[in-house]
């Protein structure tokens, strides 16, 4: 195997003098060094530095290929860093590594807090709701964040969702010896002149984050009334099964709760819907949840809009099913597929009561009611019975 002409190589906030000797001679031998300008001037590598380009790009670095080549990163290269960035267009033989230690490694030795049960985030460019899904009661998290303004922000961000108790460390430059830890809290927040790089740790109160079960009060979505209810769609999720990484294509999508709530659960979701206002509102479920980096919004038709995609993990039939879009599926889903149809008129529950009858699965009614008020004493009001099919194709 030919030698790596691509070293990536991890820096800790001080001079390359206390880099290992591995890492020294591999930044000695780069024609060519990569990095920030603050590691660029820390490895006083002087001609031979090319800062990142705004916008960020590796394709500078691609158009290497072959010459000794050398990349700066903040402690290991591959967790939040530009080492899994680069390795995608790689062969492994084409790169080496030198890993320092994490700036979340350096953070939670500060604090002495164990690493694997905090959670750790890169927020350089992701939006603060990320967070969403991560944040439990007394959870600890750790989160590198852009600049020196990001850390008021966070703060701002934390205290909306009802964490304005949670304790916070602000910490600057660690490992080097501008080194500078602050304490505060997320709704006390004053700290001003802060500086990258910067990351800041979270101490999380107990009352905080969402439920790890399927079946979110209706009120956490923005919804037009046409949403899957809570106990169906409890019922619903338990039935798609979802698994961390899986995909699921939602067709009728409405609010998208149930994209949702599998997105949550680990996975990634198209969401299917014809109507704009309903699709603004899934938008908006995905900003709201952190999940826009999950769930890809597609408005139309679906039968138009199915062909050509990769093929899903689990499917799921929540409005707008007939015998046109069941054939198209069929048409469509490979082998191990599992799809989840609901229907609430009696001709989607006569459609699915045939396809049970044909392609085997299982069919449940499914019937709730809810105790409301009945003059001076309470009834039971019934809700439209819903028959869910489901089957593994």
């Amino acid at each position: 195997m030919a030698k790596p002409w691509l070293s990536f190589i991890g820096m800790s906030d001080d001079s390359a003098d206390n880099l290992p000797a591995a890492s020294r001679a591999a930044l000695d031998a780069a024609k060519v060094v990569f990095g920030g300008p603050r590691h660029l001037a820390l490895a006083d590598v002087g001609e031979r530095g090319r800062p990142w380009p705004v916008p960020f790009s590796i394709d500078l670095v691609l158009a290497q290929r072959g010459k000794p080549t050398a990349v700066l990163a903040s402690g290991d290269p591959f967790w939040f860093g530009v080492g899994g960035s680069l390795s995608d267009h790689l062969d492994p033989g084409e790169w080496q590594s030198f890993a320092a230690p994490s700036t979340f490694s350096l953070v939670a030795a500060n604090l002495g807090w164990r690493l694997e049960e905090t959670s750790c985030h890169g927020l350089h460019a992701a939006a603060f709701a990320r967070l969403r899904p991560a944040l439990a009661p007394n959870g600890r998290l750790i989160c590198l964040l852009r600049d020196g303004t990001a850390p008021a922000l966070l703060a701002s961000w934390l205290t909306g969702q009802g964490a304005g108790d949670a304790r916070l460390w602000v910490m600057q430059a660690m490992g080097g010896a501008d080194q500078r830890v602050y304490q505060t809290t997320a709704s006390g927040f004053d700290l001003t002149g802060i500086s990258a790089p910067v990351a800041v740790a979270i101490a999380l109160p107990r009352d905080i984050g969402l439920p790890r079960c399927a079946g979110l009060p209706d009120d956490s979505f923005a919804h037009d009334g046409q949403i899957t209810k809570r106990p169906i769609r409890a019922l619903t999720v338990s039935a798609l099964a979802p698994r961390p990484g899986e995909m699921l294509w939602d067709i009728g999508a409405g609010s998208g709760s149930i994209s949702v709530e599998w997105c949550l659960a680990g996975g990634q979701a198209t969401a299917f819907e014809q109507k704009p206002s309903r699709a603004a509102n899934i938008r908006r479920n995905a900003q709201d949840f952190g999940l826009t980096h999950r769930l890809t919004i597609v408005e139309g038709d679906s039968h138009t809009l199915l062909a050509g995609r990769a093929a899903p993990d689990a499917v799921f039939v929540g409005g707008g099913g007939t015998v046109a879009l069941f054939d198209k599926l069929f048409a469509l889903l490979p082998a191990g597929t599992r799809l989840v149809a609901n229907g609430v008129t009696l001709e989607t529950e006569a459609l699915l009561t045939s396809l049970h009858a044909s392609c085997g699965g299982s069919l449940l009614r499914i019937e709730t009611a809810q105790a409301e008020p009945l003059g001076r004493m309470r009834g039971w009001q019934s809700a439209r019975p819903v028959v869910q099919w489901n089957v593994t194709l």
